[in-house]
């Protein structure tokens, strides 16, 4: 990239399907998950999250409303500005609801974080192959849409970085995790929405 706060997207158009395991990174990028809200896209990342976060309520995962965690990650850190917000979504959900990151572009909220866990393929509807198995680049549209900072992490010496802008960053990033196209951790989570939805708020009520 140009920009000089914009990471390795380029090494990302080169290997479209990324080689790290989304089990052992996501530990690494979040050691102390209790510091973030987390919103939580479909299937993979919504089981990412759940590993990730255990028992705690600080966590909304979606469920069949594919493109809009990127949204509500944004009025989410809007409302709670004392907070380190952090989307964690996957290439497919992101891609039907990309316009919102010029939305928070715009607005940039600094303490905004979108992840994007990249394996290629979507995961929730039969495991095809997403369009950035085929070469687009997630990374180089958020950056065109003028989120200030992103990075793009293909290997484990690029996370340490990551981490760090995630979690004392004083702009929204964007980052995007190139992993392989494997399963995410085996966690049973609730799908019941209305019952997330009270657990999360009173895990808010809980933060202030």
């Amino acid at each position: 990239m140009a920009d000089s706060q914009s990471g390795n997207g380029r090494a990302a158009a080169m290997s479209p399907v990324g080689v790290l395991d989304r089990r052992e990174v996501l530990p690494k990028l979040f050691p102390n998950p209790k510091d973030y809200l987390f919103i939580a896209g479909l299937a993979g990342t919504a089981k990412d999250t759940a590993a990730l976060c255990g028992d705690d309520r600080n966590y909304y995962c979606l469920a069949g409303v594919m493109g809009a965690a990127a949204s509500m990650g944004l009025g989410l850190a809007l409302a709670r500005p004392d907070k380190r917000v952090v989307v964690l979504t996957g290439d497919g959900e992101l891609l039907m609801n990309v316009g919102t990151l010029a939305t928070i572009a715009v607005l940039n909220p600094p303490n905004l974080s979108i992840v994007c866990v990249d394996n290629g393929h979507y995961g929730e509807t039969g495991y095809q192959k997403s369009h950035t198995s085929l070469g687009v680049d997630l990374e180089a549209m958020a950056t065109g849409a003028g989120i200030p900072v992103t990075r793009t992490v293909t290997e484990d010496g690029q996370i340490a970085d990551a981490a760090e802008l995630i979690r004392s960053g004083n702009s929204s990033s964007f980052i995007l995790l190139k992993v392989k196209p494997t399963d995410p951790p085996k966690v049973r989570r609730s799908l019941d929405a209305a019952l997330s939805r009270l657990q999360f708020i009173e895990g808010l009520a809980a933060t202030r």
